[in-house]
């Protein structure tokens, strides 16, 4: 803290301390400068009370310059015109366009604007404090924001809280105060007024509401009422509505060749092998229609049909799904007659195919042996496997332990959904109708690894 002076006094100290340093060139060689710029003179000064300017002036150790200042700079409570924040040397000069309010405590969080100019060494997090009124307010928020569907965190968000906390206010108004959230999911609130405030995530924009269901979006059911000590809580981000990717078909007209109006598609098996665990697909390149489902036909070597498999279309008409309980090691022939499968427009394939192909041996996949020390059975628990941030399979969990007798081989990551309505899937929340929160994922921070032809046994514990 510095000694209190007058205004005209520090005016001419700050004067002093400039010219002074001015033409000072730094010696050469020796360590490289690591520090942060440091604040040495405010004015007014930092926390400073009972103040009536709209100018500031902050004087640093160094010379600064400021980067990204748009989008590191928070002013709270927010204003509705951003200061014009500007550098010179060693000083940032503030001022606001606003009236500010009467008794009301100011922040202005620079996140990572104030650097220095020689070794762009970072003031990460700096904040200025200043209040209208007699007193500096205290209060404090803190916690931490998870998206619920994966169990990750999005430093893309930020948390808001309104003083209005009529539910339309998160559509309509902008919020009394906003934060960041960090790299680790968490996020934290200093200096509010004491109050009661409704709570939200959004993603970063610049009007900071709520005007898109397939953002990420999070609520609490409860109000938060700020004091010094106010508890912290965990947000669940979800999309509300779910974005669909418009896929775009091939065209068919008729300039279009012989060969290019030929319906074709490829198999999903590889090396000719059929993976036990997996249907076997056949994806086309255009919208199809089934003309004759039963003149396709999975067979033996022999040509003699086999009971119990399935053809099923997907929902965007471009993959037959051939479904069974395959065997291992053995060979199959899949007959695709032509005709039997068409595009819009009649064309077929340019002639009946026969696929022949092996399954899978049992040495190709690994056993896994799962243990869950800490499971709680009660609130339906479901394990699942992702591949690449895709779920590729999912396991209700009624015990603490759980065996899968093939599995392929690769490396994976874990979740644990706890789900509410037992219905085997993730499911999103609503807040405008009937401010229901989504069911939770953890997300399962070590990866596994799964060799074939082996006892896999792995212990899974958060």
């Amino acid at each position: 803290m510095f000694k209190p002076v007058g205004a005209g006094a520090l005016v001419l100290l700050i004067s002093m301390y400039i010219s002074g340093c001015a033409n000072i060139i730094p010696p050469g060689g020796g360590p490289r400068d690591s520090l942060p710029p440091k604040l040495v003179i405010a004015l007014p000064k930092d926390s400073a009370t009972n103040v009536h300017t709209k100018n500031f002036m902050l004087s640093f150790d160094e010379y600064v310059t400021l980067q990204g200042i748009q989008e590191n700079l928070i002013v709270s409570p927010t204003v509705k015109n951003t200061p014009i924040i500007d550098y010179k040397l060693k000083n940032v000069t503030i001022k606001f366009k606003d009236s500010l309010e009467e008794n009301t405590t100011y922040t202005l969080d620079f996140g990572k604007a104030i650097v220095d100019v020689n070794e762009s060494n970072m003031a990460t997090g700096f904040r200025y404090i200043f209040s209208t009124g007699s007193t500096i307010d205290n209060g404090s928020y803190s916690g931490r924001v998870v998206v619920a569907a994966t169990g990750k965190v999005d430093s893309t968000l930020i948390v808001v809280l309104h003083n209005n906390v009529n539910d339309t206010s998160i559509y309509k108004n902008a919020p009394r105060y906003y934060t960041r959230v960090n790299g680790k999911g968490n996020f934290s609130f200093k200096n509010l007024a004491p109050g009661t405030y409704a709570a939200y995530v959004i993603p970063t924009n610049f009007s900071r509401k709520y005007d898109d269901s397939t953002n990420y979006f999070g609520f609490l059911n409860n109000h938060v009422v700020v004091s010094e000590q106010t508890k912290s809580d965990t947000i669940y981000a979800f999309e509300e509505v779910k974005k669909i990717e418009k896929r775009i078909y091939a065209s068919t007209n008729n300039k279009d060749t012989k060969e290019d109006k030929r319906l074709k598609y490829q198999a999903s098996f590889n090396n000719g092998e059929q993976d036990l665990l997996t249907s076997l697909d056949l994806t086309f390149a255009k919208k199809i229609i089934l003309k004759d489902s039963a003149a396709i036909k999975l067979v033996d070597t022999n040509f003699v049909s086999k009971e119990g498999y399935t053809l099923t279309l997907d929902s965007a008409a471009t993959k037959l799904s051939i479904g069974y309980n395959w065997p291992a090691a053995e060979p199959f022939k899949l007959l695709v007659p032509k005709g039997s499968v068409t595009d819009s427009l009649g064309n077929t394939t340019a002639k009946s195919d026969t696929l022949s192909f092996y399954t899978k041996r049992e040495t190709d996949y690994g056993l896994i042996k799962f243990k869950f020390p800490n499971i709680d059975t009660l609130r339906n628990p479901v394990l699942q496997i992702t591949e690449r941030n895709e779920v590729v399979n999912s396991y209700p969990l009624t015990s603490n332990q759980l065996v899968i007798k093939r599995y392929k081989p690769g490396s994976y990551d874990l979740r644990i959904l706890f789900d509410a309505n037992k219905n085997g899937v993730w499911d999103t929340g609503s807040f405008k109708l009937n401010k229901r929160q989504p069911e939770i994922v953890i997300e399962i921070p070590k990866p596994i690894s799964v060799r074939n032809n082996w006892d896999n046994e792995i212990t899974v514990s958060w």
